[in-house]
């Protein structure tokens, strides 16, 4: 019996010595990881790198990890050839496959979501003052939340009519959505309509097609990480949150 338990103590410790050094090994290959994504997407911040799954070393050996989490902060973004910030990208990657002897990696699938804060989606609206009439000119704002997954686009309107000075800021609520890898920002008609209708009480006779050209816009994004794909989108209190999928993700190299 004396034997047996001491068989057993030393099992126990044997496996929490493997335990401690298979956690101290994906540590270093946590943060090894995260490096080499620094350096390959060009990322002003080192992002979180975490690697799941237990045996951290048999995964190692087997060439695959079976799942990776990904966190990257204040990734850039182009779009038409301007910068875009997108505050917090998180992506969860499943079979993770090495190649090139461990120097690169690529996602057999990928999802997770994007935060663009509405100051940075404001960069795609008309900021810059628009003629909508006769010396009455219109612009864009500010962005926010509208609520039901809408935004808020506030319009600026300046200048005159007859001589009669025109300061009115319209505020209309706008459906967000995903069409063709491009993210866009519709007005809805029923509001557009009622804010058409108090323009024209002043003397405006602006028609939808007009506003609509300082109301609606559309942003692409580009310099996303190779295979993420946009999905679908939805506002949020701190900004835009899109939904992003992938498949055969490359990770680095």
């Amino acid at each position: 019996m004396r034997a047996l338990r001491i068989i057993l103590i030393i099992t126990v410790v044997l496996a929490g010595i493997f335990v401690a050094a298979d956690r101290l090994l994906v540590g270093v290959a946590e943060d090894k990881a995260a490096e080499k994504l620094r350096t390959s997407e060009g990322l002003a911040q080192t992002p979180d790198v975490s690697i799941k799954g237990f045996p951290f070393l048999t995964q190692v050996v087997g060439g695959e990890f079976d799942e990776v989490q990904i966190g990257i902060d204040g990734l850039e973004a182009s779009t038409e050839g301007e910068k875009m910030r997108i505050e917090k990208l998180n992506a969860t990657m499943h079979g993770v496959a090495f190649s090139d002897n461990y120097s690169s990696a690529t996602a057999n699938r990928a999802s997770g979501t994007a935060l663009i804060s509405y100051a940075e989606l404001l960069k795609a609206a008309q900021v810059e003052p628009v003629e909508l009439a006769p010396g009455v000119n219109a612009k864009v704002v500010g962005l926010a939340d509208g609520g039901d997954g809408r935004i808020e686009v506030r319009v600026e309107i300046k200048g005159s009519v007859l001589g009669v000075p025109v300061n009115r800021t319209v505020t209309v609520r706008s459906q967000v959505a995903i069409e063709d890898g491009l993210v866009k920002v519709n007005a809805d008609k029923g509001e557009l309509d009622g804010e058409l209708g108090k323009l024209k009480a002043l003397g405006l006779g602006i028609v939808e097609a007009r506003i609509r050209e300082i109301t609606d816009f559309q942003q692409k994004l580009d310099g996303l990480p190779s295979g993420i794909e946009l999905d679908k989108v939805e506002a949020a209190s701190d900004g835009v949150r899109i939904s992003v999928t992938g498949s055969q993700v490359k990770l680095a190299g």
